[in-house]
């Protein structure tokens, strides 16, 4: 048994423990404890990743109980990418933090460390209880980041947040209420054994818990119509929490992959595909009414928000054509969009931590200090995420482009992704004008207090350098990604590793 599969999920939980019992009054300890434990997340998450690459899935049974009866972490390399994803964007998050915002509020470091816990577990774990239960830590985690700092603004755009997650909550448990009755697993390797066995007169139910599921999944990931909540939760929260919020989406979309292709793929009998009908329109709406919000957006944080919205919908209008060469280029815009989201919001703070009252608000202002330097991270974030070349955003819409080019509704998606990449042009060339080049008409006046740090600079760069990397070694990553998704697309594989029995035995 590969105990390593465990650190993810284990490192966090103690460090977070530890600072709540131990450092919560030491700034400094507490820092120390955090970066320590990120860095050494990091190295865990990419020494997974390294393992992974063989091919083969892993499981990991807790108290060595056998699924489906036990607890089981399941290690393949989409879980593995989606480990080292949220590490990157954890670390320089978390480096942006430490340069003075953390010390608005006591808890930051082990609210942290537990959102971290829920994350990693949620892209571990093998059976959708344990989902749920990941869920709620990480839920429970950013809603005490989301308030960090007090404020009128966030204490409502968090209400709000709460609410709607409760609600979704809700409908998860009922949801998987309803495939345990007629399933009687919750397993996921199980659940796709047994799916296609379903009788004709249990499809209804099960169809309806999976449904169910997809909705608790869209509202995750900021779906059309079920993204109202995002906007003001995302542009009130503090600009590291938000960033790190970037891999929150996420998460909604690798539950919608992973129960959509394993459970519900080719082999679920009358439930095959049962996601594609609806994840089609809700992405391609979701794509063009996030990117017209870019256009219509009053701040730097409000822009980025809206594109966390525009980008899920094409990833997930991608996700809808279920099949592996669409997949792969989703994965593919998956670690663009996250670290591009993460460097907008980290510089939308950058921003308006030096512009006094006016914040990150679209409205032209006296020059702030090291607005060249931002101005140029900004320039490179804005093309990135808009899709031009030449970083990653290009590549990743020319793979989804070329993924989705033998689909009954290639138009549609060719119309709408270069239409959309347009407006998201415009919307950022008006956002950073007025922010950057507007405000050298006006004479430099005395700015914030707050002392400007390196860490803040080497964060954003750091995600930055991320979207380089993934431009210059677009073709080994992509070919990574290929071996990705066709091993998504072989369930026999996932169910033998994790059951000990092959796919097909009932």
């Amino acid at each position: 048994m590969n105990h390593a599969l465990i650190l993810p999920v284990l490192l966090p939980a103690v460090v977070g423990a530890l600072l709540v019992l131990a450092a919560r009054h030491d700034r400094v300890l507490a820092r120390v404890f955090g970066v320590a434990s990120a860095v050494l997340l990091l190295l865990i998450a990419a020494a997974l990743l390294a393992t992974a690459s063989d091919g083969a899935i892993r499981s990991y049974e807790l108290g060595a109980w056998p699924a489906p009866f036990g607890i089981v972490l399941v290690l393949d390399r989409l879980s593995a990418m989606m480990l080292l994803l949220t590490a990157v964007l954890g670390l320089g998050v978390l480096l942006y933090a430490i340069n003075g915002w953390d010390e608005r509020g006591k808890h930051f470091h082990p609210l942290f460390q537990f959102q971290l816990m829920g994350i990693n577990g949620a892209f571990l774990t093998g059976d959708f209880f344990n989902l749920f239960v990941f869920f709620e830590i990480l839920l429970i985690a950013s809603y005490g980041l989301m308030v960090h700092g007090g404020g009128g603004l966030r204490v409502k755009a968090g209400v709000q947040y709460v609410v709607t997650n409760l609600v979704g909550s809700s409908v998860f448990l009922i949801a998987v209420g309803l495939i345990y009755s007629v399933t009687g697993t919750l397993n996921m390797a199980d659940l796709a054994r047994k799916v296609p066995h379903v009788p004709a007169a249990d499809q209804a139910l099960l169809q309806a818990g999976a449904l169910m599921l997809l909705l608790v999944f869209a509202v995750k990931a900021a779906l059309v119509p079920l993204h109202f909540w995002l906007p003001a939760t995302y542009t009130n929260a503090p600009g590291p929490v938000a960033a790190l919020f970037a891999i929150m989406t996420k998460v909604g979309a690798y539950s919608i992959i992973r129960l959509y292709v394993l459970a519900f793929g080719a082999d679920a009998g009358e439930a095959a595909w049962l996601a594609a009908p609806w994840l089609l329109p809700a992405g391609l709406a979701s794509l063009v009414i996030g990117m017209t919000g870019v256009l219509a957006a009053r701040s730097l944080g409000q822009m980025a928000s809206f594109a966390v919205i525009g980008s899920m919908g094409m990833l997930l209008a991608t996700v809808s054509v279920f099949t592996p060469q669409a997949l792969s280029a989703a994965l593919y815009y998956t670690l663009h969009s996250t670290l591009a989201a993460g460097a907008l919001f980290l510089i939308a703070d950058l921003v308006a931590e030096r512009r006094g009252a006016l914040r990150d608000r679209l409205a032209p202002a006296p020059r702030f200090p090291q607005g060249e330097l931002i101005a140029a991270l900004f320039f490179v974030a804005a093309i990135a995420m808009a899709g031009m070349p030449p970083l990653s955003g290009f590549v990743g819409k020319l793979l989804i482009l070329d993924g989705v080019r033998d689909s009954a509704h290639a138009a549609w998606f060719w119309a709408l992704v270069l239409s959309t990449s347009l407006i998201a042009i415009v919307g950022f060339s008006r956002g950073g004008s007025i922010v950057f080049w507007k405000s050298h008409a006006f004479e430099s006046a005395p700015q914030p207090s707050r002392r400007a740090g390196a860490l803040p600079f080497v964060a954003v760069g750091g995600l930055l350098a991320g979207l380089v990397a993934i431009t210059v070694f677009g073709g080994p990553v992509h070919a990574w990604l290929n071996l990705t998704a066709a091993q998504l697309f072989a369930p026999a594989d996932y169910i033998e590793a994790v059951l000990g029995i092959a796919g097909g035995t009932q």
